[in-house]
């Protein structure tokens, strides 16, 4: 029987990058996605860019017949969990709609695991879970705090997890703590395509150059930092996706483990020079105004990667104009498939 690796909320934008990469390392992949945030066309994407179409079922993490029945009909070895809501603001306004997706949907999906004996699980955490740096670059000691409700969230699930662990320590576990993914596939085939107004930087300066929006809100300019602007670790997209797979690949091989690591460059990049990698990505100049800070944003915020080095023997090798690049030649052909 075919063994699969289940990855929830594979269409969305991490997951599907997720699942190119799965695939190209060998492995079969089974999708579960609501579809609340992404597009079932993008498993025809990935089949173009792997030459392999993954499984597809449509269904919900918080939906425990679903899940049982998935488990039962499929040879699943192994979960990667993406399945979430992730905007900061949204969280703030809908503090528990996110507590129900986020730690509801993943307690189901954990119960369904235990139920049938699945007990390998990476998990797509943050590094919201650090709150307000104490220090720069941020290690895995760092103290935890959170907030907003989807920093909370994910700290809930990373709680539970360890709880899980020292109550079975038979499980395989990998808390993944992201730092800032941008970019796109390569081949341009999928991307981060955001449903109405973006919360992220990049989306937002791809939809400006491309004439979308008119104009870039730059929240504060008087930071201590080299240009005023935020500092944020950005990392590609692929690289943090081959993260999991490393990370995947080290649970499996392992009887028992609870890992947590940061997954990010190691290194800072303001909004403003964001911004001009993009503008030579795109060759068009990115209008940007400059307005208050926001509340709870912080100056800077980069990872400390030594960790991951060690254990995994993984490191991000793409540079931020390579995110910028990638993302560009995504947001073209996206912009094509909308109007065609």
């Amino acid at each position: 029987m075919t063994s699969y690796i289940l990855v929830t909320g594979g269409t969305g934008y991490i997951g599907s990058h997720a699942t190119v990469a799965l695939q190209e390392a060998g492995y079969n992949v089974l999708i579960l996605d609501n579809l609340s945030n992404s597009s079932a066309s993008v498993i025809d994407a990935i089949s173009s860019i792997t030459g392999q179409k993954p499984l597809f079922v449509k269904g919900d993490i918080r939906d425990r017949e679903c899940l049982e029945r998935l488990f039962s009909d499929y040879s699943i070895s192994a979960v990667m969990h993406f399945a979430g809501l992730k905007a900061v603001g949204e969280s703030v306004q809908f503090p528990l709609r996110y507590y129900d997706n986020n730690v509801h949907g993943s307690v189901q999906l954990l119960e369904t695991m235990q139920a049938a004996n699945v007990r390998t699980f990476i998990f797509s955490s943050s590094a919201t879970v650090y709150g307000d740096p104490q220090y720069l670059p941020l290690t895995e000691d760092h103290p935890l705090s959170s907030t907003n409700p989807y920093g909370h969230s994910k700290l809930i699930v990373e709680e539970i997890l360890a709880n899980l662990y020292q109550s079975e320590d038979h499980w395989r576990i990998a808390r993944l703590r992201y730092f800032n993914p941008v970019g796109a596939h390569s081949s341009g085939l999928i991307g981060e395509a955001p449903q109405g107004i973006p919360n992220n930087l990049m989306p937002y300066v791809a939809q400006v150059a491309t004439g979308e929006r008119d104009c870039l809100r730059v929240f504060g300019n008087d930071y201590d930092t080299p240009d005023g602007t935020g500092v944020r670790d950005y990392i590609h997209v692929q690289d943090l996706v081959d993260g999991h797979v490393v990370a995947l690949k080290h649970c499996l091989e392992s009887s028992s483990e609870l890992l947590t690591v940061n997954l990010g460059t190691g290194k800072g990049n303001s909004v403003l020079e964001m911004v001009k990698a993009f503008e030579r990505s795109s060759n068009t100049r990115i209008n940007y105004e400059i307005a208050n800070r926001r509340p709870g944003d912080i100056a800077a915020c980069w990872a400390d990667t030594l960790l991951a080095e060690q254990t995994l023997g993984w490191k991000a090798t793409r540079d931020l104009q390579t995110m910028c690049d990638d993302a560009w030649r995504w947001q073209q052909h996206y912009a094509k498939q909308a109007k065609s």
